[in-house]
């Protein structure tokens, strides 16, 4: 079960709503539905969470280049939503490198027989991303990363939004 919402924040404050990513299939999609949230290129940060498995955090400010944060790399890649979220970028990946993997007959050099278990295509557990995407709304890096469970309402509360997420959640 997942939950999302959006945060905009505003010159009257934050404003929260509910969002439904049915239609999300890429991260342009997660940020054009963000940026969308936004009427003068205010600060948004859009929150996914799975069932205390994991949480991710994508921040934008106006047309500048997002920010992303994940609570837990390796539970985001077996989740749709957070596989979206993990980019080459962010994984620190050069994408023309992965050409090279992939042999003639477009199967991947050393790749393991079908009963055998892959690790999610090399994602580590723990935190990914920019650590500091809250650090100047009132959340350190440090109280960040020490999340656990029922990360988004420690979020908002640090942010000082606490109740206008819970009106949507």
């Amino acid at each position: 079960m997942y939950f999302a919402a959006l945060l905009a924040r505003t010159e009257d404050g934050w404003e929260a709503s509910d969002t439904e990513l049915d239609d999300v299939e890429s991260l342009a999609d997660l940020m054009d539905l963000a940026r969308g949230a936004s009427t003068d290129d205010d600060t948004v940060i859009a929150f996914i969470e799975q069932e205390d498995a994991w949480f991710g955090l994508l921040r934008v400010d106006g047309e500048e280049d997002p920010r992303i944060f994940i609570s837990d790399g390796a539970a985001a890649a077996r989740s749709s939503y957070g596989e979206i979220m993990l980019t080459d970028e962010l994984l620190g990946r050069d994408p023309d490198d992965l050409d090279d993997l992939v042999d003639l007959d477009g199967t991947e050099d050393g790749e393991p027989d079908d009963d055998e278990e892959t690790a999610d295509d090399g994602v580590p557990p723990g935190p990914i991303g920019d650590s500091l995407i809250l650090d100047d709304l009132g959340m350190p890096e440090s109280e960040l990363l020490s999340l656990e469970t029922d990360a988004l309402s420690s979020i908002a509360d640090a942010l000082g939004c606490v109740d206008v997420l819970e009106a949507v959640r």
